[in-house]
């Protein structure tokens, strides 16, 4: 018999041999029927792998990202086992998968695949996916797997496979089809209950231009009809709220070929979005007793050698900036934290002073490959939100769980009553990637952990998603239609002050070493406000809206009114603008409900006459007439309360 531990930490004991699937099965008929995916001791693990020795396990369902994973992951060779049936003779690269479904890299061979053929493939995937077909795994040795794929004709599989360890290489079948993967798996195929082919793109083996151009296939599947429905009908959605339309619809922001890919232009209703989210942030941040610090946008390549910086995103840097002095570089900053760790060392420090906080919205730049940019999401110039928190070892717990009640504060402000924390922890079996002695990672992600917990905060635990210099609580939110933004992080750090030889003076008239706390709530500018932007539909809350109010007159003739209203609540501190063109007020109404702004005031002969506006509200129609002054203090009463 064999010990099983749970994640509740009950044990229960079962014959060597088991599989999850049987332990699932004698939990609940209905989780046997749920489950997709398993870990044993951390690991992945199919449902069917037997269990030898005493063990840990849990057990995924759908809604965990694990379950989707394995899913996924077997719905990627379910496209290659209908294509294979389809186009005899394709080729295979690799089919993973991803945050939304799967792809296969496949070498057509003499074969054309369009979009016309979608259906076709579509309907081979079902076809073999109602023949309930066993997904079933094999250890192989190295001289057989190439042997095997080497008689296909499959290049790109030897090529993977000569790169592997003999005695670690498994291969999975199902039907006709084997592929070269580590797995885990679905147990069978009838489960996928629903496909759909999204797209094809251009893909060049492992990512080098010089290699063969694949064609890269994207599907995704779902375990009922119904689920496929609801997705695509989110994708509508989400067209209608792609920020980089919406933004040139409300005049936003801007890109230029000329200025340069990636590098976003901040038109002045942009701007004075911006500026809004910095001041709401800088009020908050005040209260906190943070102090603003700035910081130029370059720095001497040594600064981000000595941070560990240039060894990690040198490559996705642009490069040095030689100077006319001989072997002098400079760099365009990618990080604010070694500027911000000279500024702690410009004079000596006492403990009196902890925790120093600094916070500055800091412009950094990386060199963002071309197909990778998106609009704000994804750009090469970018500002960070960013501060950082110099502290004693004791106060850390204190100074997470405050920047904790900053980040839930701001999701409030902002309707992102929706998300979830992961803890990012270093990956214990790969610790080369990391900086930093086991004891300080250890007291760091302990202090994370314990923050979680005092604040009652379920976080999910992720092994090797730790920064390179410290592990991290990185903040995903969901947005209106459902979809997964990560936004806030915080991260704690005693690498950095290492590495710039932090020091300040304690109580007790020594020199110690301060920990650093970074921390960013928006994440960046850039990518916030597109998020914002996606979230609302571009119909923002009334405090950060671009413009709160637009005065519409009937006529020409009212236009003089129009102005005079709009003074009066320029004067109260109402952000509004008048459309005076000569069109009829009822095309009017209907052009900017489109721009999205929260209030109408239609003015004609009664209103000025009273000295009135009638008040129209976005998405909810006719509100009467009321007083100027009224409704100035109306909006100020709503943007004090941030509605």
């Amino acid at each position: 018999m064999i010990n099983i531990t749970f994640p509740d930490n009950s044990v229960k004991q079962f014959e060597a041999g088991v599989t999850p699937l049987q332990i699932a099965q004698s939990l609940s008929p209905q989780l046997a029927r749920d489950v997709l995916a398993a870990s044993v001791n951390e690991q992945e693990w199919d449902l069917t792998r037997p269990i030898e020795s005493d063990a840990t396990i849990k057990l995924f369902k759908w809604d965990d990202a694990e379950g989707k994973h394995a899913f996924w992951h077997s719905s990627a060779h379910l496209l290659a086992e209908a294509l294979q049936e389809l186009y005899p003779g394709v080729k295979f690269g690799i089919g993973p998968a991803i945050e939304n479904g799967f792809y296969y890299d496949i070498d057509p061979n003499g074969h054309s695949i369009t979009s016309a053929d979608f259906p076709a493939i579509e309907a081979k995937m079902l076809e073999l996916a109602k023949r309930n077909e066993a997904i079933v795994r094999a250890d192989i040795s190295k001289e057989n797997a190439l042997k095997a794929f080497g008689e296909r004709g499959e290049e790109y599989k030897c090529e993977l496979i000569s790169e592997l360890e003999d005695g670690h290489i498994t291969t999975y079948t199902q039907g006709a089809f084997t592929d070269l993967c580590r797995g885990p798996h679905l147990p069978s195929t009838g489960v996928i209950k629903a496909a759909k082919v999204m797209s094809l793109a251009g893909a060049y083996w492992r990512g080098d231009e010089k290699r063969n151009q694949l064609v890269r296939v994207y599907g995704i599947t779902f375990p009922k009809k119904k689920m496929l429905d609801e997705y695509l009908a989110m994708l509508e959605e989400a067209k209608k709220r792609d920020h980089r339309k919406l933004g040139k619809e409300m005049e936003l922001f801007a890109f230029s070929t000329n200025v340069g890919a990636g590098l976003p232009l901040w038109l002045p209703k942009g701007a004075a979005l911006r500026d809004r989210l910095e001041q709401f942030l800088r009020k908050i941040q005040k209260q906190y007793g943070y102090q603003q610090v700035i910081t130029p946008h370059i720095g001497n390549k040594l600064l981000y050698v000595t941070s560990g910086h240039y060894a990690k995103y040198g490559k996705d840097s642009f490069q040095p900036i030689h100077t006319p002095q001989e072997g002098e570089e400079y760099m365009l900053k990618p990080m604010n934290c070694p500027h911000h760790c000279e500024i702690f060392k410009a004079y000596p420090r006492s403990y009196r002073e902890l925790p120093l906080r600094l916070a500055e919205f800091g412009t950094v730049y990386r060199y963002e490959q071309t197909g990778e940019l998106h609009g704000l999401t994804r750009v090469r110039g970018f500002t960070q939100d960013d501060a950082h928190i110099f502290c004693a070892p004791d106060q850390i717990k204190d100074e997470f769980l405050k920047v904790m009640d900053i980040i839930f504060y701001i999701f409030k402000a902002l309707d992102f009553n929706n998300f979830e924390a992961q803890i990012s922890l270093r990956d214990p079996k790969n610790k080369q990637k990391y900086i930093g002695s086991d004891e300080n990672w250890h007291l760091a992600e302990t202090a994370i952990i314990e923050a979680c917990e005092e604040k009652g905060l379920k976080a999910r635990k992720e092994l090797g998603e730790a920064a390179f210099y410290g592990p991290k609580l990185d903040f995903m939110v969901k947005d209106a239609i459902g979809r997964r933004w990560q936004l806030g992080t915080i991260q704690v750090d005693y690498n950095l002050p290492e590495r710039f030889q932090l020091e300040y003076t304690g109580a007790d008239n020594q020199k110690h070493r301060p920990v650093m706390i970074h921390r960013a709530p928006f994440g960046s500018l850039e990518r916030f406000v597109a998020v914002l932007l996606e979230h609302t539909a571009g119909k923002f809350p009334l405090w950060l809206s671009p413009d709160q109010a637009i005065i519409l007159p009937i006529s020409e003739k009212f236009n003089d009114y129009a102005y005079e209203v709009a003074k009066q609540l320029t004067a109260a501190d109402v952000r509004v603008t008048v459309d005076d063109r000569n069109e009829k007020i009822g095309r009017k109404i209907r052009d900017n409900e489109l721009r999205r702004i929260p209030y109408m005031l239609i003015v004609g002969e009664k209103e000025a006459e009273n000295g009135e506006v009638s008040v129209r509200k976005q998405g909810e129609g006719d509100k009467g007439t009321m007083k100027i002054a009224t409704f100035a203090d109306e909006i100020a009463r709503k943007v004090a309360n941030l509605e």
